[in-house]
């Protein structure tokens, strides 16, 4: 991971692309849709094809198969107490060559911050099972920023607190929404996703560089 020492500053995403998560925020939807009567038959693909697009995809495609005279806000706080429900009793674990990316920046004492749309309870929690993300030492939440991605808030907030003049900065996301955001900003945005996700076919990844894994991020790797 030798590339790593050519960059300042590492802003990071979390759920998908450090944790392994966005499985379980899948289930508590199915879990949410199931107590008001509706399968949600999407596959792990499909789901993450709506997620990924926009921060109101989810609520577009669902809402209208629950109660729309029930506020989305509601149905989504409920679906929150689901996925915490999840988390205590499933197992988190991180996503491929997490580990070693994660223990390489400590090593080099590098600047990091995780910028998640996920709230500080949900953090917490996934921070208590893997404690190798205690090694990141800034967390920007939900409740730090005004728009969610793909609104560049999140970041931008990461950046202020951390980025000095002529910084390198690279920003790593699982999603389009995600990529989008960090497009508004100055770091080099970097596409981490399964080869056969769906959004690697939208015309706003083109361009962008795009690795399975942090494992397959080659030494040589210069933008």
């Amino acid at each position: 991971m030798r590339w790593i020492e050519r960059f300042d500053l590492f802003l990071l995403d979390l759920d998908g692309l450090l944790v392994d998560t966005e499985q379980l925020h899948h289930e508590a939807y199915q879990i949410l849709c199931k107590r008001y009567g509706y399968e949600l038959r999407w596959d792990q693909f499909q789901y993450l094809a709506v997620a990924h697009s926009s921060s109101d995809g989810l609520q577009k495609a669902l809402h209208p198969h629950l109660e729309e005279d029930k506020d989305w806000k509601v149905l989504y706080e409920e679906k929150k107490e689901i996925y915490m429900e999840l988390l205590q009793g499933g197992k988190i674990a991180l996503m491929p060559g997490v580990e070693e990316f994660l223990q390489k920046l400590a090593e080099g004492r590098a600047k990091r911050c995780v910028a998640t749309h996920s709230s500080k309870e949900q953090v917490d929690m996934i921070k208590h099972a893997l404690p190798v993300l205690k090694t990141i030492p800034v967390w920007i939440t939900r409740e730090d920023y005004d728009d969610p991605k793909p609104a560049p808030d999140a970041y931008l907030k990461a950046m202020e607190l951390l980025a000095d003049p002529g910084d390198r900065v690279i920003g790593f996301e699982d999603s389009l929404r995600g990529i989008l955001a960090l497009k508004q900003t100055m770091a080099l945005p970097i596409l981490i996703c399964d080869p056969a996700h769906p959004q690697l076919q939208e015309e706003e990844i083109s361009g962008v560089s795009h690795f399975p894994s942090f494992e397959n991020i080659p030494s040589s790797f210069n933008r």
